[in-house]
């Protein structure tokens, strides 16, 4: 059984990865609805894989005998100045979410509690990438604000290769 201010601290960044999933989300409407098909693929993508998080956490839980609470979550921003400020937006979501990742290491380390140390070593290199792929989208997308087709074409062009992670946890429900 995980130390239980662990299994405190991991439910509540269960709310934070659903957070994050919405917050995706309301960002790929807002590609949609600005016909960038791939910024929105992109953001549907990264919604998902947020949930995924989130789900990953739960089976953790759910595999350990822990009491697993899913907890409420606050409206995402829906509404943006330009292109830019949801990428943006993103990049902060990834750097608050690391700091979050890296507390619940540092809760199992801790309480010697091993086992979620070792569950959250995934999620520590998975930051390191999250955060290097926004930085990148931001640069991109801020050099090229006023040239839609160029960010879609880098998005086509960089997402393609995305495959997935056979080293990734279980999701609950998968």
């Amino acid at each position: 059984m995980p130390a239980p201010r662990f299994v405190d601290q991991l439910n509540t960044q269960i709310g934070n990865e659903l957070a994050a999933h919405n917050q995706y989300l309301a960002c790929a409407v807002y590609y949609d609805a600005l016909t960038m098909p791939q910024m929105a693929a992109l953001f549907y993508g990264q919604a998902l894989e947020e949930r995924g998080h989130a789900m990953m956490m739960v089976q953790y839980l759910l595999d350990t005998d822990a009491e697993v609470v899913i907890p409420g979550v606050d409206a995402p921003r829906a509404t943006f100045e330009d292109v830019v400020a949801p990428v943006q937006l993103a990049l902060e979501q990834e750097r608050r979410v690391t700091e979050q990742i890296n507390s619940l290491l540092r809760i199992a380390r801790e309480e010697s509690d091993f086992a979620s140390e070792q569950f959250m070593q995934w999620f520590i290199k998975e930051q390191v990438e999250e955060v290097a792929t926004m930085t990148d989208l931001l640069a991109v997308v801020s050099r090229n604000r006023d040239d839609i087709e160029d960010i879609e074409e880098y998005v086509a062009r960089e997402q393609s290769s995305e495959a997935d992670d056979p080293t990734a946890p279980r999701e609950a429900g998968a």
